[in-house]
């Protein structure tokens, strides 16, 4: 397990790569693997406690793990991003843990026993959370924990750069800009959502459930069953 200064190092292998953007989210969640000793990790982008969409992720594995979040409308990275502090579930399914019922089927169905969720935030603007995700139950070490916070210090400039490369010139404060961004991503259901409004009757939110509930019952991430809907393979029943 590498100390603080290979931990260091590793972060400034990702940073001055070169890559930016998702390439770089992917890349930090590729090197954060055998540091933390995880399985599976990615990067959520979370804004008004809704997952807006993935940033980056280690493989596909990882991002479908992710999606479930949003899917079931709850989960680690969420209660992370609420409460500004890590999340650390050594046993996600040990008895005495009642949180994420419906998060907590669909981990299990994929193999996830661990789940750790640091929040991914500049000063008191939370951007979203880093999910780590193992497949056999046990605790971070304190060096894991320490250094899965610069990981997600690192994935917050990851993301402030891609910020700032969106609009160079823009004078908006940096939590307007990141609302801009945020509103960009998943807009493939809220698409799909406004389309089930109309076919349904239904308000926004009962919409939104109702595509939850559909890809929760068939195992389905929420964006999977937009694209049906949009495409018209899909159209939900009253």
């Amino acid at each position: 397990m590498p100390e603080s200064s290979g931990v260091m190092a590793v972060l400034a292998d990702v940073l001055v790569a070169g890559e930016r953007g998702m390439p770089a989210a992917d890349r930090l969640c590729r090197a954060c693997l055998p540091v933390l000793g995880v399985d599976a990790a990615a990067v959520s982008l979370i804004d008004d406690g809704e997952s807006r969409g993935t940033f980056g992720a280690s493989d596909a594995a990882a991002r479908l793990l992710d999606a479930l979040q949003f899917t079931a409308g709850e989960g680690p990275c969420l209660e992370a991003a609420l409460t500004m502090t890590p999340v650390l579930v050594p046993d996600l399914h040990a008895q005495d843990e009642p949180r994420w019922p419906a998060f907590k089927d669909a981990a299990e169905r994929a193999g996830v026993r661990a789940v750790f969720a640091m929040p991914v935030r500049v000063g008191t603007i939370g951007l979203g959370a880093l999910d780590l995700f193992r497949s056999v139950s046990g605790p971070l070490s304190t060096t894991q924990e320490s250094d899965a916070l610069l990981f997600a210090e690192a994935a917050a400039q990851i993301l402030l750069d891609l910020i700032d490369d969106a609009d160079p010139a823009s004078k908006a404060e940096p939590l307007d800009q990141w609302e801009q961004m945020a509103s960009l991503s998943r807009i493939e259901v809220y698409q799909a959502t406004g389309m089930i409004m109309a076919q349904l009757d239904l308000s926004p939110t009962a919409a939104l459930i109702r595509l939850r509930a559909h890809a929760f019952v068939n195992e389905l991430t929420a964006t999977e069953v937009a694209e049906l809907v949009i495409s018209r393979h899909l159209r939900m029943e009253v």
